[in-house]
């Protein structure tokens, strides 16, 4: 009998052992052709049984539920419902061997335990050659404070404080930290160390609601957003301690970069790749664009971005939700195409899921604020941005903008998004670029601002 037990209890020290093994995050490269995609399990132990999430960090996807099955303690089937994937492999000398399948195609997945390395080189770390100063705002919101961090240039103490100029930076769409960390990179942070380095003063501080700054975000729009960023350029002037203070934002930034200039709040503007276009029309755009790199028929894509066109007009009414499933229906029985004819759930869910932030942003027209902004413009974008597309909106700033011999509107060549310098532009390289913003990028805004 005690024989028997010992190797009853040596078999299940023996499973128990397996079943550890399987235990953590699980990291490799799925290899579409043309692209690759950093696919991570997260396997762990939860009351004696093995649950499973997946991570897509390059499409800034994390916590994806999973069923996953273990077999033998080194055998796995894992199911993913919300992506229509599974994954099936097995353990062998610590390499989690096996195949990823989603919409009927296959794909070899391999992964191992070992941590996958970023890189950031441009990432400054301390010690600073100049001084910064943590800062709390309070704003015309009594419910919102916002905390930034003030970068002085460096030889500040020595310098004449009426000629030194200072920006506000403001973030993208989403919230986002004084750094507007994003897929392992700090923008701003990058920046505000390059302008310090190079005689310009910055604030950036957390949006609303995020890191150390206070408020409930659940039903904000840009506008509030761009009452925050005025409240930081009051501060900012209030201080007496800087010469002119202009607005730099990205992406949505630079459309609140835009009404800070009409409402006369700013002494100059960057706009780093700012919207000049309705908001409908950059998000259909960008799904233009995105159907394009899949390889659609031109009458496909024409046919899902008119369907598309339609939903977001019915979402901006009134009760909109209420009438979603007749407002699809109506769209669909007009669609010719077939891609659109099995996106019903989706285009549903814009309608449903519009909160008041999407409903303001997509009916927003930034004409009339480009239109009035007197003060110097830099507005700047990549050639191979694929959410906001320099062709359309860098050419309405061009033409909305007033003359000014000091405006500078440039695209440049083979960076996306973010600026950094890339492949294709899409999102999912963002994280794999090692390079957070292009020295060219930075050298000519620390430039412009200065020659001011």
């Amino acid at each position: 009998m005690k024989k028997t037990l010992l190797l009853f209890l040596l078999t299940l020290i023996a499973v128990c052992a397996s079943a550890q093994s399987l235990s953590g995050k699980w990291n490799g490269k799925l290899n579409l052709g043309n692209s690759a995609l950093t696919i991570v399990f997260n396997i762990s132990d939860k009351n004696g049984q093995t649950v499973c999430t997946l991570d897509s960090p390059d499409q800034g996807a994390f916590g994806i539920k999973s069923d996953i099955t273990v077999t033998d303690g080194t055998k796995v089937k894992i199911n993913i419902p919300a992506i229509g994937g599974a994954y099936s492999g097995e353990v062998k000398d610590n390499i989690l061997k096996g195949t990823f399948v989603q919409s009927g195609m296959s794909f070899p997945l391999d992964l191992s335990k070992k941590a996958e390395e970023l890189k950031r080189p441009q990432t400054p770390t301390p010690p600073y050659p100049y001084k910064t100063e943590d800062v709390k705002i309070t704003t015309s919101d009594p419910t919102v404070t916002l905390s930034g961090t003030l970068t002085l240039p460096v030889g500040y103490e020595k310098m004449n404080k009426n000629k030194v100029p200072v920006v506000v930076m403001v973030t993208g769409s989403g919230l986002q930290n004084r750094d507007e960390e994003l897929f392992g990179h700090k923008p701003f942070l990058v920046l505000a160390d390059y302008l310090a380095r190079n005689g310009v003063a910055s604030l950036r501080y957390d949006d609303r609601g995020t890191a150390e700054s206070t408020c409930l975000t659940a039903n904000a729009t840009t506008a509030d957003f761009m009452n925050d960023a005025a409240s930081v350029v009051d501060y900012v002037r209030g201080s007496k301690r800087f010469g002119r203070c202009g607005v730099l934002g990205h992406s949505e930034g630079g459309l609140i970069a835009f009404m800070l200039g009409a409402a006369k709040k700013a002494d100059f503007i960057v706009s780093l790749a700012g919207t000049g276009v309705r908001g409908d029309s950059v998000i259909c755009e960008q799904v233009r664009n995105e159907l394009v790199l899949q390889g659609l028929p031109k009458a496909e894509i024409d046919d899902f971005c008119n369907a598309m066109s339609k939903v977001y007009s019915a979402a901006f009414k009134v009760n909109a939700a209420e009438k979603a499933d007749e407002t699809v229906a109506d769209i669909l029985k007009e669609a010719k195409g077939q891609v659109v004819k099995t996106q019903a759930a989706m285009l549903k869910a814009v309608i449903t899921k519009c909160n008041p932030w999407t409903r303001f942003f997509m009916a927003f027209d930034p004409s009339a604020d480009i239109k009035a902004t007197l003060c110097p413009v830099f507005a700047l974008n990549g050639s191979l941005d694929t959410q906001v597309l320099a062709k359309t909106n860098l050419s309405a700033i061009r033409r909305l903008l007033p003359q000014n011999k000091k405006n500078l509107v440039k695209e440049y060549p083979g960076l996306n998004h973010l600026f950094q310098h890339c492949t294709t532009g899409q999102v999912n390289e963002y994280r794999q670029i090692e390079e957070t913003i292009s020295p060219e990028v930075l050298k000519d805004i620390a430039g412009w601002i200065n020659e001011l």
